[in-house]
This record gives C-alpha cells, sequence and structure tokens, in this order.
C-alpha cells in the first residue's frame, strides 16, 4: 500500500533561505565526485582557517564541570552581564542582565524574538537587500516583510524618507542591519538617528542586527542603534559567531534597551518562549565574557595588512580591471556584493541563479546569487572576504573567464 504525500507545513511555502539552498546541495554532490570547490557563499570562517581566540578555549575547558546542567533560560549570569559591561562601554546605560536573552546563535534569537511579536497580518519593514533569515522569520509566522529599499546608486544606504513611505497601520517593527549583510555598507550616524527617530514616532520596535559591529575598514564608524533609541524598544542582535570567529559554538544574544514598560507582556513572551526550549548551549556562553572582555583581535585582520583587509583589497584590485564586475567597497562586514554588468553580457536577459550555477559547474565557484537577499534586480552576487587574498584572485579570474565565454 502506497501512502499518501506527506506535505510540508503552509507555513514554510514562501520562506526561503537559498544561501543553504539547491546550489549549495549541488556543490556538495561535486565534492563527492572528487571536485574542490570554493564555497563563497557563507560567512563561515573556521571553513577558511580562521579560529576563535584560544582564551575562549581555555575559559569553556575550564568550565566544563559547571556546564552540565541546564542554565537558566536566559543564560549564565556571567556571559549576560559581560554583555551589559560592552552595552556600557559603548553608552547604552540603561540595561542590566536580566535584559539580556543568550541563545543558539543569533539566528535562534531573530525568530524567537519574531515569534513572540508577530500575528498573522502583521507588517516588518525589511532592508532590501536583506540578510534573508529576517524576511523568513517574519513569513514564517504568517507576516509580510516590506522591504524598503538600500539602493545601490546610494551605496546601500537606505533613504529614511522611503521607509516612513511604507509605515502603516499594520507595522510592528523595522530591521536595521548594520554593518550590513550582504552588501558591507555601514550606515551614516545622521541616517540611524533618521531612523530611531521614525521608530519613536511610530512607536515600532526597533530589531538592530549588528552581528559585525567591530568589523570595519578604512575608518568607518560604526554606531550602536541602542545609543539612539530612547523613546520605543530597542532589539540588539550580536554574538560570537563573526567577530570572534566561533560559529559552530552557536551563541548569540539579543539585549531590550529604550522603553521597556509598555513591551513587558512582549518581553514575558520572548522568556515564555526562550524557556520552552529551557536553555542555549552551556559550553559556548562560558566563552562570551572572555571573547567581550579581552584582546579585540579582530582588529588586527581589518586594518591594513590584516587578512580581512588584504582579502577585500584583493576584491577591490580585480573588479578595477575587470570588464564586466563593479563593486561599490564594503566598509563592514565580511561580504562584496558584486554588480555584473549585464549589458556586456546576456543584456536583460541576464539571470544571476543561471549564472551562479554555470560558475558552480564550470569554474568550481559557489557563490549566492544576489536575488537571495530581496531584490528585485538579477545582475549581483555576494562573495565573502575568508578566503586568502590569493585564492580570492584566483576565484574572480575564473568568474572573468566565464564573463568572457559567455560574452562572446
Amino acid at each position: 500500500m502506497s501512502l499518501p504525500p506527506l506535505r510540508a507545513s503552509e507555513h514554510l511555502h514562501d520562506v526561503k533561505y537559498e544561501i543553504r539552498g539547491a546550489l549549495a546541495r549541488r556543490a556538495d554532490e561535486l565534492e563527492r565526485e572528487g571536485h574542490d570547490i570554493v564555497k563563497l557563499n557563507i560567512g563561515n570562517p573556521g571553513a577558511f582557517g580562521f579560529r576563535m581566540p584560544a582564551t575562549m578555549r581555555v575559559a569553556m575547558v575550564q568550565n566544563l564541570p559547571q556546564a552540565d546542567p541546564y542554565s537558566h533560560q536566559k543564560g549564565i549570569f556571567q556571559a549576560r552581564e559581560a554583555v551589559v559591561m560592552q552595552q556600557q562601554d559603548r553608552g547604552v546605560m540603561d540595561v542590566t542582565a536580566d535584559d539580556v536573552f543568550m541563545g543558539n546563535g543569533v539566528s535562534e534569537m531573530i525568530m524567537l524574538t519574531m515569534r513572540a511579536l508577530l500575528n498573522p497580518g502583521d507588517e516588518v519593514l525589511v532592508p532590501s537587500p536583506d540578510y534573508p533569515l529576517w524576511t523568513a522569520s517574519v513569513v514564517i509566522h504568517g507576516a509580510k516583510a516590506v522591504h524598503y529599499p538600500c539602493r545601490p546608486e546610494n551605496g546601500f544606504v537606505p533613504d529614511p524618507k522611503e521607509l516612513r513611505a511604507l509605515i502603516t497601520e499594520k507595522t510592528r517593527a523595522i530591521v536595521v542591519i548594520n554593518p550590513n549583510n550582504p552588501t558591507g555598507a555601514v550606515y551614516p550616524a545622521e541616517v540611524l538617528k533618521e531612523l530611531a527617530r521614525i521608530a519613536e514616532e511610530h512607536r515600532l520596535v526597533l530589531c538592530a542586527d549588528e552581528i559585525y559591529d567591530e568589523m570595519l575598514y578604512d575608518g568607518a564608524e560604526y554606531v550602536p542603534m541602542a545609543t539612539l533609541v530612547k523613546h520605543t524598544l530597542c532589539l540588539t542582535f550580536s554574538g560570537l559567531s563573526k567577530i570572534y570567529r566561533a560559529c559552530g559554538l552557536r551563541v548569540g544574544w539579543v539585549t531590550f534597551s529604550g522603553e521597556r514598560a509598555h513591551a513587558r507582556d512582549y518581553i514575558d513572551a520572548v522568556e515564555l518562549l526562550a524557556s520552552l526550549r529551557l536553555c542555549s548551549n552551556v559550553p559556548g556562553q562560558f566563552a562570551v565574557q572572555t571573547a567581550l572582555g579581552g584582546h579585540q583581535s579582530i582588529f588586527d585582520l581589518t586594518r591594513p595588512g590584516g587578512r580581512l583587509y588584504e582579502t577585500r583589497r584583493a576584491i577591490l584590485e580585480s573588479v578595477a580591471t575587470s570588464r564586466y564586475l563593479d563593486v561599490i567597497a564594503p566598509r563592514g562586514s565580511m561580504y562584496a556584493f558584486i554588480r555584473i554588468k549585464t549589458d556586456r553580457v546576456g543584456g536583460s536577459n541576464f539571470d544571476d541563479r543561471k549564472f551562479a550555477l554555470q560558475l558552480l559547474e564550470q569554474k568550481h565557484v559557489l557563490v549566492a546569487p544576489g536575488s537571495s537577499f530581496n531584490v528585485p534586480y538579477k545582475d549581483h552576487f555576494r562573495a565573502t572576504l575568508l578566503p586568502q587574498p590569493e585564492l580570492m584572485r584566483d576565484v574572480l579570474g575564473r568568474v572573468e573567464s566565464l564573463l568572457d565565454e559567455l560574452a562572446s
């Protein structure tokens, strides 16, 4: 007897996360066939030889005997207090350890905070391009992601007037990703101040995804959104995955700041959801205090001569000599959002997904198509800055070779 098809939940019908989608599965197949694939689709530092600071490992090992039990649903006190100290150093003085929730990576905290906030039909303003988990976390709960444009011609910095025009009576929150993934944009203070004013004026929750906060280049300045938002609720998301190169620990957090008295029911709902999953990874939480309080080795990687800086330089120099490529220099994060000059290859018929598949099949390079990041155009791809500079130059040479073939 054959069984009827087992259908997925309808909640997932409009949920997309193509960074680990069909292209990544095809890359795995090619690897099993014996091919070496350069995977530039994910910001995964450990896969390119980066290591977390040794002091973080020591902190976890030393505290393993204390890591057997569940922790409090918000996380261990030492980790939460370390986040508070960091916030206070940045000028956010109105937070305590009770305002910090530790999670299994920022991804879990995004899903958890959206689940506690949204009802079907609600709307959330999300940047375009975005990190697609944000759109997914809205859609999966029956709400609508309304994308505000961060236009290439404006350096991928949003225009607050365009964002304001999208607010309706159904809008519940604004998402700001700064420094930005996928574009590498770092928003000016005046833009951030205006976004904060808009959120306060409309009593919207301000969700600040700041996982790349200290990953900056050439004097770019990061302004914590929590220092600007005073008269509405601000959620700041960060963690150990990127700045501290510890993706596998799955340690992230969200900090509640700004006006909180009116949001007690919502914050209690977040704690309820945190309690339902008991707690986050306890051994990894013991690395937080050491990470935030010790030498910030990320600055060694992002200054001239540092590996991230030099790979970024390799991208900029390679693109500058390309017939087909253009890029706005990333000022932060670990990505470049590279544009293909489609008038020289394919014209209006150019499709970034088809190109990414050809690049994978023919040149054994895996990138994330730009349209994966909820943009209306199909002429970009995202590449991570994590490979060694020499490998990145080689990769972009392969891209140029494929585009030569497509243009001929």
